[in-house]
């Protein structure tokens, strides 16, 4: 930085003022040297909050949330344990417990001997060759690679979802071919073996799938680089963390996340770091440069890789990375994966659970049969081979295989989707989550906002100008076309404003874009300080100006203050002339006096300020027609979206000030100073205009059912006008305030559940964050329920309180926001959103990351939607034949005597073969037409599997596809001479036709058989199309359609992986039925060729039927049949 700042240079160049929810441009930062020990003033600062540029952030390649806290206490405990007892330690129990940090010195040692022993130095840091030398002694700053466990994986990857019921049935099939099969039959040695290749089959898949997603994932997690600024060769350059090396000098401010374990070299009065990640305690740890403290862990001079910077600012050099780190160490203590399971995981579970139990039900009550009847009456009807074979047969029946390989698939879908989107999810319970959204509570500033802002307006005194008539003033005073001489009086009120707009203002030009014209110049710092920086140097040079002052003091805003605050003095006479009147400039004393400059929230600062300047630059006292003046320009700028910035100055007399700048306690005496007699020099109008695609994602969400709410430290007028702009609140319409709210329900209607909006309010809401706090329960029901409602003025603790009180009512609750006041509530919502470029304790705080529009969050919601609509019509589909078919010719085999009509083998070619194919591509159906148009899931009670589907799978599909496959093989076996009455309750005892023997039946059970399987089949890929969709008709959703791409291309569209499925499933029936050699095997013979027709003829039934149900479905809007629909 430049010497006109009487400040330690690092830190003064990492002063940053953030107002509310102010985004930061990005820039990489200047060069800059630091002097350890010099006499120059400390910078001292308390409450700051302020958020520069983020850096990219993720987790480290583990789950510390619970895990690393005990860890991290348990170390620090055994290395102070370590410390007293270190003459009887063993060198082995040292390691043990935690010894690794028992000897290290970094918090001990003087900053000289640091830089010694790491051969740096804080003002050029390390060079290139240096670099290059430790990080062949150090690597790369990246975590070492957990345990692969690949023992575990393959375990799970086998017997992990159905596999272990696979690989038990296909033992027990085993077992009655041999030994218990009397004579052996090839038919369950064909079904062990069948089985046995399913479970392969699947433990592969599982493991395909599994590296396909974890390589989609880390690919979408290598988009957000983890990123930090370091000084190297004398020059700030911006690094990946992967880069850092022991001895590079690191700068650090508020909402940065440490990549490495630092010493502080420099920090600022307020600087303070959240632990909680590893001490699992969340109050903040204050930062020093020293501390007397032995214990490395417990040390304030320390700051550790994967802490946040919560406020302030400062520098240290990095002293360990990678696995030498505190993070690191626990980090390999840690590395066990989280086996916590995502609410959709809960929700497969509880639906295999119900499955499996009610498989043992059946079972138990085949056995029960079997024991009690069959065995005593008809012994010779079903050895034990054979019910060992029913037993294996109703479990395979039951269990949908295909559900594993649906889900895992869908994972996979997922994440390419939010890939190619530039969205990145940390988990995919983020995406479940923001499927069942109710309410998206959105910061304003950066989120619906650009975050790119630009002064349009100014004040002095009475008048008011736009920027650009300002300057021209300026210059036709100077009587010249360039910003460089000096004004004449009547410009002298801008120039006064130029002036504090560049001296008070921790924004930096970046040296690299210096030539470029203004408006394209890049700016180290937040947005309001870009804008006004942009306003000072379009007055004039603001370098130039800022080289005759030297910053004493520097106090940044934060949200209590809601200002920020410096104290400087000037370097030679000429300064004090263009910052003050005449009269002020005389009584003067340049040695002594300095000047109190501070701009912020005029609802904050206009009640401090007892004069004002004019336009010539003369203090004049207020009085009600300048502040009655002044309220109505700052309403009118307000109700056009513009911030409004007040910009104030103090002298401050040498004989009244208290205490040195350099001192602690001189936040005290500074704002002391401001509370009043401030000389008002200003208003500044600021403009942020929303995102152009802000409208359009606020209209299609609120079709979705989600309501939109407004969340911002803006003026009620700004809030309110933005929120128009935006399409949250409607032009014309009257919005309730909280005099619209009743205190308490009417004495007629006490309980909440009766709550009522006003009869005669709007559908909006303003509310401004005074008001929040007063509000009494019946109120928050009352707000909570309205449309649209917009928070203005309100400060991060009412921030978490609107969350939390939105999260009390039952509300699915998504929250926006990007700075590191927007931390807390990001992390209390259910699913925290933010940009890329929010501050990294933001981007720690959220759930999911944009790293481009935030128009992508629409296409996030409806994947979320998808993804639960597509398993539920997954299961759908599989349990009407893989379950539902299948059990009822085993029960009727063992209860009512009938041969099995469909054998064990073609049931597991149904469920692990033919189904399963049409099931997984049931996974990348798109969205349907009204994914969009619905209202969002209840997690309460809309779950994967209830009655509804049950009804749909069992009670319609399932009776359909079971009564026809029924009735076309016994009608197919009546015509051959074999009655049905003869085989009911017959037991195996069947009555053979005049002139045959038992093969003629034998062989014509067998077709029936394949007839059953064949009808099962073909009614399946009918089902599959009209599984599909859950309300949209089959032909406005088609499964495969062309369109024509951007550059005039054909495009396929549509779910074209169905027929594939087809055609593996008719490959199958072709050689399970028509090959002779597998024909005995799988108990089946070619079937006649009407039996094919007949099947077509039940699945257009079966289509027809449900293109009528999914019509009096959407003709219904909440009538009987939508009630009904799964």
């Amino acid at each position: 930085m430049s010497d006109e700042y009487d400040l330690p240079p690092a830190v003064a160049a990492k002063r940053t003022i953030r107002y509310a929810d102010d985004d930061i441009e990005i820039a990489p930062e200047r060069s800059n040297s630091i002097v350890p020990g010099s006499n120059v003033p400390k910078l001292r600062r308390h409450g700051s909050t302020n958020s520069f540029r983020s850096e990219r952030s993720m987790s480290r390649g583990i789950d510390p949330a619970l895990a690393l806290p005990a860890v991290y206490r348990t170390v620090s405990f055994n290395i102070t344990t370590t410390q007293e007892h270190q003459a009887e330690a063993s060198k082995e129990a040292k390691r043990n417990v935690g010894g690794d940090f028992a000897d290290t010195e970094w918090h001990t040692l003087d900053h000289l001997s640091i830089y010694k022993k790491l051969e740096t130095t804080p003002d050029s840091g390390l060079s290139a060759s240096q670099v290059a030398e430790k990080q062949a002694q150090y690597g790369r700053n990246v975590p070492s690679k957990p345990p692969s466990q690949l023992f575990r994986k393959i375990f799970g990857y086998f017997f992990g979802g159905f596999g272990s019921i696979l690989f038990v049935g296909a033992i027990l099939v085993f077992i009655a071919w041999k030994p218990l099969g009397q004579p052996p039959q090839i038919a369950n040695l064909a079904l062990a073996i069948v089985l046995v290749g399913v479970w392969v089959i699947q433990a592969v898949f599982n493991a395909w799938q599994d590296f396909s997603s974890s390589k989609v994932m880390n690919s979408i997690t290598g988009m957000l680089p983890e990123d930090c600024h370091v000084l190297r060769e004398g020059g700030q350059r911006m690094l990946p963390a992967a880069d850092v090396v022991p001895g590079d000098i690191l700068y650090f401010k508020a909402g940065s996340k440490l990549t490495a374990d630092i010493r502080f070299i420099e920090t600022s009065s307020d600087a303070k770091f959240d632990r909680s990640i590893l001490t699992g305690e969340s109050v903040p740890v204050a930062a020093f440069t020293e501390s007397s403290e032995s214990n490395y862990l417990e040390t304030k001079c320390i700051g550790m890789q994967g802490t946040h910077c919560t406020s302030g600012s400062g520098s240290g050099v990095v002293v360990a990375t990678a696995d030498q780190t505190v993070f690191g160490h626990i980090a390999k203590l840690t590395s066990t994966p989280s086996t916590e399971r995502t609410p959709l995981q809960k929700e497969i579970l509880r639906f295999v659970f119900i499955i499996v139990s009610l498989m043992v039900l059946m079972n138990i009550v085949i056995v029960a049969v079997w024991a009690g009847y069959i065995r005593k009456n008809y012994p010779d009807y079903m050895p034990v081979n054979l019910l060992i074979v029913s037993i294996v047969s109703v479990a395979i029946a039951f269990v949908p295989e295909g559900l594993p390989i649906a889900f895992t698939a869908s994972l996979t879908i997922v994440a390419h989707a939010m890939k190619k989107q530039n969205i990145l999810c940390k988990s995919l319970k983020t995406v479940e989550t923001l499927g069942s959204v109710s309410v998206l509570l959105c910061d304003k500033t950066g989120t619906l906002t650009r975050g790119r802002m630009i002064a349009t307006d100014c004040l002095i005194g009475f008048d008011s100008m736009s920027v650009d008539d300002a300057e021209r003033e300026l210059l036709e005073s100077r009587g010249t076309s360039t910003p460089i001489s000096a004004p004449k009086a009547k410009a002298a009120g801008l120039s006064q404003l130029q002036m504090a707009a560049a001296v008070n203002n921790a924004g930096e030009f970046d040296p690299t874009t210096i030539h470029h014209p203004l408006a394209d110049r890049k700016i180290i710092g937040d947005a309001t300080d870009a804008a006004i920086l942009r306003l000072s140097e379009k007055l004039g040079s603001s370098s130039k100006v800022r080289a005759t002052w030297r910053v004493r003091y520097d106090l940044g805003f934060n949200s209590k203050n809601k200002f920020a605050l410096r104290v400087a003095y000037a370097t030679d006479r000429d300064a004090v002339l263009g910052a003050v009147s005449a009269q002020e400039a005389t009584a003067f004393d340049s040695e002594k006096d300095m000047l109190l400059l501070i701009k912020g929230a005029p609802d904050i600062l206009m009640s401090r300020c007892t004069s004002f300047i004019d336009q010539l630059g003369e203090v004049h006292p207020t009085d009600s027609n300048f502040d009655e003046h002044l309220e109505k320009v700052k309403d009118e700028w307000s109700s056009q979206g513009k911030r409004v910035l007040l910009l104030a100055r103090k002298v401050l007399r040498g004989a009244d000030v208290a205490f040195n700048p350099a001192d602690g306690n001189y936040e005290e005496e500074a704002l002391r100073h401001a509370k009043t007699g401030l000389t008002l020099i200003g208003l500044a109008g600021i403009v942020d205009p929303p995102r152009d695609e802000i409208p359009n994602v606020v209209s299609t969400l609120r079709r979705a059912g989600i309501r939109i709410h407004m969340v911002t430290g803006d003026f009620r007028l700004t809030a309110e006008a933005i929120a128009h702009t935006c399409g949250i609140l409607t032009r014309g319409e009257k919005a309730d305030t909280v005099a619209d709210l009743p205190r308490s329900p009417k004495p007629a209607n006490p309980s909440h559940g009766d709550c009522k909006l006003p009869d005669q309010g709007g559908k909006s809401l303003i509310i401004s964050g005074p008001e929040i706090v007063g509000l009494s329960e019946h109120q928050w029901d009352l707000v909570t329920m309205y449309p649209a409602v917009v928070f203005a003025r309100t400060t991060p603790d009412q921030k978490l309180l609107i969350t939390r009180s939105f999260r009390r009512r039952g509300q699915v609750v998504g929250m926006t926001g990007d700075g590191v006041n927007d931390a807390p509530s990001l992390r209390e919502a259910d699913i925290g959103i933010c940009p890329v470029t929010a501050s990294d304790i933001a981007i720690a705080a959220s759930d999911m990351v944009l790293l481009d529009s935030f128009a992508s969050i629409i296409i996030a919601v409806e994947r979320g939607r998808t993804v639960f609509d597509n398993l539920k019509k997954t299961i759908a589909y599989l349990l009407p034949a893989g379950s539902f078919s299948e059990f009822w010719p085993v029960m009727t085999s063992v209860v009512f005597g009938l041969p099995q009509i469909l054998s064990s083998f073609l049931m597991i070619v149904i469920c692990c073969f033919t189904d399963c194919a049409a099931a997984t591509a049931l996974a990348f159906e798109e969205p349907e037409a009204d994914v969009m148009l619905r209202k969002p899931r209840d997690l309460k009670k809309d779950k994967l599997v209830d009655w509804r589907l049950l009804l749909q799978a069992y009670g319609l599909i399932g009776l359909i596809e079971t009564t026809t496959s029924f009735a076309m093989s016994f009608w197919y076996l009546q015509r051959q001479g074999i009655p049905f009455s003869s085989l009911w309750f017959s037991f195996g005892n069947y009555v053979t036709p005049a002139g045959y023997d038992s093969d003629y039946i034998n062989y014509h059970l067998a077709v029936a058989s394949a007839i059953y399987f064949v009808n099962l089949v073909i009614m399946q890929w009918f089902n599959s199309m009209s599984m599909r969709t859950r309300r949209t008709s089959l032909f406005t959703q088609p499964p495969i359609r062309f369109m024509r791409g951007v550059s005039g291309s054909w495009l396929v569209k549509g779910n074209w992986y169905l027929f594939p499925a087809i055609l593996i499933a008719l490959v199958m029936v072709f050689i399970f039925c028509y090959i002779p050699g597998l024909q005995e095997v799988a108990v089946s013979n070619p079937i006649p060729g009407e039996y094919w027709g007949l099947g077509f003829v039940w699945g257009v039934l079966i289509l027809s039927i449900e293109e009528i149900r999914k019509m009096l479905v959407r003709r219904s809007k909440g009538g009987f049949w939508e009630k009904i629909a799964w």
